[in-house]
C-alpha cells in the first residue's frame, strides 16, 4: 500500500523520551523509546554507567523528569563522587527528591540456584521507589548481577521478559545495563531479544590509540542512525558525534571573504574565497602554510569575526611568537575571544576523538571559520583512507552551518605534485599550492591556485614572499633561462634596465645624428635650390636678351625695308619718266 506524505502525517508516531545527550538524541531521531526499556551493553569501561547516569540527570534537570537509579555494582557515594568530577550535583538532585538512587547488594556467594526464581522483591522495592518521587525513567546497573549464578536460561529468559513488561506496565522509560558476551551483545545473549532499543557501545585499542564508540544496534517501531558513532568522555560528559550521516543539500552562498593578503584576493578574483568554502593549503616544508592560515585567522578576527586554530605541530604560544616575526599580533585577538588556538598533539586520541572534540569546540563556539594545521600529521593515527573518511564528515559538518575551513598539508614529494598525500583535493572548494624555486643555489617560494570552484582566478605563478609587515606576492620575472624569482629576478631586472639605459642612450645618439644628417641636407637642398633658382634665372635672362635682340633685329630689318623702299620711290619721282625724242 502507497501512502503519501500527508496520509503518513496522520499514522501516529513512537513517542520519545530525549536522553539529552549531545548527539545521541540526534542518531536515535528524538531519543529513546517512551515507556520501553533500552538496553545500553558494552564492555568494561566504555561508558554504559555515565551514559545512565546522564540520561536521569538530564530528565531530572532538563525534562522535569524525576527518575530512579538502581545500582548492583556501585554504592550511592561512589556514584555521586564518580559524576561530581563531570560537574554533575546529583546529592542536591537527591535531596530535592528529583533523583533517587537505590543501591542494591547482590552477594553471589550468598546465592543458591534451587526451586523456582523470580524478581518480585526487586519489583516491590523498585516500584516503591518510583512511586515516591513519580519517577519517569529508571535505570538498573548493570542485569547481569541479578542473573550471574543462574544456569536454567528458561528462567532468566521468562524473568527477562516479565522484568521489561513489568517497566512497560509501569509507564517509565528504562535503560538496562548490560555486560559484553564473548562474541554476543550480552553475557547471556537474551537482553537484547526483549528490549525495544540495543545501544552498543565499545571501546576499541588500535595501535596503542583508544576511541570509543556507539551503535544503535537496534530501534523497534523507529528509524535511526546505524553507523558506529564516536564519542566522547570528557568534563561535560558524553558526547556523540553523529557525523556519518552525510548530506548534498548545504546551502551555498556568493559571499566572498578576504584570505588577508591584498595581491592573494586579486588572484581570485579581488575578493577572496567564498564564505563556507573549503581550502586546502599545501606545499613542501618552509614554504609559508602556517603564516597564510595564521594571515587568513587574523583577517577574520579582524572583521569581528570567530576563528578556531586546531594545531598539530605547534603549541598556542609558538604559533602567536612566530606570527609576531610577520607583524601579526594573533594575541590581542586571543585577548578579545575572537581566536581560541587549541593545540594537540596527534597521538592524543584517535582519528575519530578528534572528529568529536573538533565537532564539540565548534558547537560550543560557534566560529565564522576553522583552521587545521596540519592535517597531514592526522595520518600518524590513521590510514590515508581514514584521514579522508574524516575530513569528509567533518567538512560536511562545517559546509552545513556556512563556517569556512582552511587545511595545510605537508607535501612529502619535493617535485609538484597534483595529488595531496591525503589525497583530498578533489573535496575542497579551492586548493592553493606553494612550491619551492630553486635557481642559482637560492630558495624562493612560489604560489599557484590548482582550482577554485565557482570564480575566476589566475592561472599565473607569483612568488609568494614572507616579510616582517606580512605576506605579499610579487609577479615572476620570465627571463632566458625560465622563471627567475629573489636576487635572480632583481639582478635580470637590473641587467635589463642597464639594456634599456643603453640602448636609450644609443637612441639619443643616433636621434642626434639623424638631426645633424637632417640639417645637412636641408641646407645642401638649400644650397641647390639656390643653384637651381641661380640656373633658372641665367637661363630667363638668357632667353630674354636672345628674344629682345630678336625683336630688335626684326625691327631693323623691317626698318631698313622700309628705309629701302622709299629711297627707291623718291628717285623715281625726282627724275620723271624718261622720253627719248
Amino acid at each position: 500500500m502507497d501512502y503519501s506524505a500527508k496520509n503518513k502525517s496522520k499514522l501516529n508516531v513512537l513517542p520519545k523520551t530525549p536522553t539529552g545527550i549531545s548527539g545521541l538524541d540526534d542518531i536515535t531521531r528524538g531519543g529513546l523509546p517512551q515507556g520501553r526499556p533500552t538496553l545500553i551493553c558494552g564492555g568494561a569501561g566504555s561508558g554504559k554507567t555515565l551514559m545512565s547516569l546522564e540520561f536521569i540527570i538530564n530528565g531530572a534537570t532538563k525534562y522535569n523528569e524525576p527518575g530512579v537509579f538502581m545500582a548492583f555494582e556501585e554504592k550511592t557515594e561512589e556514584l555521586i563522587l564518580n559524576v561530581a568530577s563531570l560537574g554533575f550535583d546529583l546529592a542536591s538532585l537527591i535531596k530535592s527528591k528529583k533523583v533517587s538512587l537505590d543501591y542494591v547488594y547482590v552477594d553471589r556467594n550468598d546465592m543458591e540456584e534451587t526451586g523456582q526464581f523470580d524478581l518480585d522483591g526487586v519489583f516491590i522495592r523498585l516500584g516503591y521507589a518510583i512511586d515516591q518521587i513519580g519517577a519517569k525513567r529508571v535505570v538498573l546497573d548493570t542485569i547481569e548481577n541479578l542473573f550471574s549464578d543462574l544456569t536454567n536460561e528458561s528462567i532468566v529468559r521468562a524473568e527477562l521478559r516479565r522484568l521489561f513488561q513489568w517497566l512497560k506496565d509501569k509507564g517509565v522509560t528504562a535503560i538496562i545495563t548490560g555486560e559484553k558476551g564473548d562474541k554476543l551483545l550480552t553475557r547471556r545473549g537474551l537482553e537484547e531479544y526483549v528490549s525495544d532499543c540495543v545501544i552498543f557501545l565499545d571501546h576499541r585499542i588500535v595501535n596503542q590509540i583508544s576511541t570509543r564508540l556507539l551503535r544503535v544496534v537496534k530501534y523497534r517501531g523507529s528509524t535511526h542512525g546505524t553507523n558506529e558513532y564516536p564519542f566522547l568522555i570528557d568534563s561535560d560528559g558524553i558526547s556523540v558525534l553523529p557525523v556519518t550521516s552525510l548530506h548534498m543539500d548545504d546551502v551555498a552562498t556568493s559571499e566572498r571573504i578576504s584570505t588577508g593578503i591584498t595581491s592573494l584576493d586579486s588572484m581570485l578574483g579581488g575578493k577572496g574565497f567564498f564564505r563556507g568554502s573549503s581550502i586546502l593549503i599545501s606545499g613542501t616544508a618552509g614554504t609559508g602554510k602556517t603564516n597564510i592560515a595564521a594571515t587568513f585567522a587574523s583577517s577574520i578576527c579582524d572583521r569581528g569575526e570567530k576563528c578556531i586554530y586546531f594545531s598539530f605541530e605547534e603549541s598556542a604560544n609558538q604559533i602567536v611568537r612566530n606570527m609576531r616575526s610577520i607583524g601579526l599580533d594573533l594575541q590581542k585577538h586571543i585577548d578579545a575571544g575572537l581566536l581560541e588556538i587549541c593545540a594537540t598533539r596527534p597521538t592524543m586520541f584517535g582519528l575519530e576523538m578528534h572528529l568529536v572534540d573538533m565537532h564539540k569546540k565548534v558547537t560550543e563556539i560557534k566560529p565564522d571559520a576553522v583552521i587545521i594545521d596540519p592535517i597531514t600529521n592526522l595520518v600518524t593515527v590513521g590510514s590515508v583512507n581514514d584521514v579522508k573518511s574524516m575530513l569528509i564528515r567533518l567538512i560536511d559538518f562545517l559546509q552545513r552551518g556556512q563556517i569556512t575551513v582552511l587545511f595545510t598539508a605537508l607535501t612529502i614529494n619535493k617535485s609538484v605534485a597534483e595529488q595531496t598525500y591525503e589525497a583530498i583535493s578533489s573535496l575542497v572548494d579551492a586548493w592553493l599550492l606553494l612550491r619551492d624555486i630553486e635557481f642559482n643555489g637560492e630558495r624562493n617560494r612560489g604560489v599557484y591556485l590548482m582550482k577554485s570552484r565557482g570564480m575566476k582566478h589566475s592561472n599565473q605563478i607569483r612568488e609568494f614572499i614572507i616579510t616582517d609587515n606580512g605576506l605579499d606576492l610579487v609577479d615572476v620575472y620570465l627571463g632566458p633561462d625560465g622563471v627567475l624569482t629573489g636576487s635572480a629576478r632583481e639582478a635580470q631586472i637590473l641587467k635589463e634596465h642597464t639594456g634599456d639605459v643603453l640602448k636609450g642612450y644609443q637612441k639619443t645618439r643616433k636621434d642626434r645624428e639623424i638631426l645633424r644628417k637632417k640639417k645637412i641636407l636641408e641646407a645642401t637642398i638649400l644650397t641647390l635650390k639656390a643653384e637651381f633658382e641661380s640656373v633658372e634665372e641665367e637661363l630667363n635672362r638668357t632667353y630674354t636678351e636672345e628674344l629682345l635682340t630678336r625683336n630688335i633685329l626684326e625691327k631693323n630689318r623691317k626698318e631698313i625695308t622700309n628705309i629701302r623702299g622709299t629711297s627707291s620711290e623718291n628717285n623715281t619721282e625726282e627724275n620723271g619718266p624718261h622720253i627719248e625724242t
